[in-house]
Parts: C-alpha cells; sequence; structure tokens
C-alpha cells in the first residue's frame, strides 16, 4: 500500500489538472476544502472521543474480507472505533458532499459503529438512509449511537449483504442518489454489489467506493468500475474513489490529491 501512496502522489494533482467545470468546482468548493467549520463537526467530534474512550466489549460477527464466515471474537468498541471508522476528515467531506448534491436516497455498506453514517444523516436529515450491517452487536452500537445524536433518519438492515442488498434495493423506487461501498473489501463482491446498485443509478447520482487501494483486490475491482461503460467521471482521492454517470460529461478519470 505505501508503494500505491507513493504512486498516487506522483501521479495525483490538482484544480490546475482539471478541465471539467462540474468538477473543477466541486473539487475546489468541496473536496478540498478542509478548514470549513460546521455546527455538526463538534458533537460528531465528541462521539468519536468517547468511542476511541470505551472499553466496552462486544462479540463481532466478521463475514467481510480476511474472515470466514461465522467467524466471532471480543472486541472493545475503541479498537473497532480506531481501525474501522473512516478518519474525521473523510467523514467531514462526506457531509460537505452531501451538502452539496443534495441527495434524498442514500445507502451504505457497513455501518460499522455509525459515525461515518451520521456525518451523512446530520448532512441532509429530511432524507432516507438505508446501511447495511453483517454484525448485530455492532449494529447495536450505531443504533445508540443514532439515538443519543437525534438522527432519525437512518434504517439499518441487518445480515448478510449478499443477501439483503438485492431485495433492499427495492426500496429505492426513485432511484438512488448516493452510494458508500464499505463493506466486503474484495473483487467479487464490490463488483457485485456496484452491478447491484447500477440500475437504480441516475445520471446525477454519486456511488464512493471505500479503500481502494487497501488489496490488490480492491484495486482491481477500482479498475473494472472505471472502466464500465455507465461510468463517465472518476475521481480517485487514493483512501476513496468517487464514481459519476454524468451522461453530458466526457468520459475521464482523475487523480487528485486531497
Amino acid at each position: 500500500m505505501i508503494t500505491a501512496y507513493f504512486k498516487y502522489l506522483f501521479r495525483s494533482g490538482n484544480e490546475h489538472s482539471i478541465h471539467s467545470p462540474f468538477l473543477f468546482d466541486l473539487y475546489t468548493k468541496v473536496i478540498k476544502d478542509k478548514n470549513e467549520k460546521h455546527p455538526d463537526y463538534s458533537a460528531l467530534k465528541l462521539l468519536r472521543k468517547e468511542l476511541l474512550a470505551s472499553n466496552e466489549e462486544i462479540e463481532i460477527l466478521d463475514l467481510g474480507a480476511g474472515s470466514r464466515i461465522n467467524k466471532s471474537n471480543l472486541r472493545k468498541i475503541k479498537t473497532i472505533a480506531k481501525n474501522a471508522e473512516k478518519p474525521e476528515k473523510f467523514g467531514k467531506l462526506f457531509h460537505r458532499l452531501i451538502r452539496h448534491f443534495q441527495p434524498e436516497s442514500l445507502l451504505e455498506l457497513g455501518t460499522s459503529l455509525g459515525l461515518t453514517t451520521l456525518y451523512m444523516a446530520k448532512a441532509k436529515p429530511d432524507s432516507q438512509i438505508i446501511s447495511f450491517e453483517g454484525c448485530p452487536e455492532t449494529a447495536n452500537i450505531a443504533l445508540r449511537n443514532f439515538k443519543k445524536s437525534g438522527s432519525k433518519n437512518i434504517e439499518i438492515i441487518l445480515g448478510n449483504i449478499d443477501e439483503t442488498l438485492p431485495a433492499n434495493l427495492k426500496k429505492f423506487t426513485d432511484g438512488l442518489d448516493y452510494a458508500y461501498f464499505d463493506a466486503n473489501h474484495r473483487y467479487e463482491p464490490t463488483v457485485r454489489y456496484f452491478e447491484d446498485c447500477l440500475p437504480y443509478a441516475k445520471n446525477d447520482s454519486v456511488f464512493i467506493f471505500d479503500d481502494i487501494y487497501w488489496s490488490e483486490e480492491m484495486t482491481q475491482a477500482w479498475e473494472y468500475i472505471k472502466a464500465h461503460p455507465q461510468v463517465t467521471l472518476t475521481v480517485d482521492l487514493f483512501w476513496i474513489g468517487l464514481v459519476f454517470f454524468r451522461k453530458e460529461q466526457v468520459k475521464e478519470d482523475f487523480v487528485l490529491r486531497f
């Protein structure tokens, strides 16, 4: 991954390498705006701090990459918060993206403790977020965090995403505006989840893929997604990849500094 990061640094550009007016505006006003202050951030930072200090133990059922189905173990909340939750700067980025695009229907694959979910939910409280999680005890902690934060626009679908995703996608009767993929970090499931969601994508939808350089399989999945004929614009920020379907857009792939 270190080698991949140095390659990313060598290849990545900034606003001077962007010719698309749509992406120039998005990059300069949303993606790069790391110093922006918002009232939601302080409360979510406090919740993160609480989770990172929690010695509470729960039994984890891990169905993702690197695990065996039905493998369970005890893990402290603070360990999960440190290793599984996205860093604060990405939570803020998702918050800005949602405020910018104003999606009505949002999907998240991989709820974990619900901190990233809350950044999305707080950004547009009148939206509907459906989040998928495989581990019952992790989902319970997330639900507790949602209640504590006062967020009522999140529904958790519990179970193996391989089974729960196809059926629950039917709930998006008007299409899917925003999707965040942070579940099984392997090639086949990542591509399958993408293709399951693809019929629900609209011209202005945005799909976000987590950890696109986490493994060789994830990088292969990212290459497949970039090359898909329905995808017109991608943005590689190394840790995440943004995917757009704008038919008026010339097909381009950008690697940009974040």
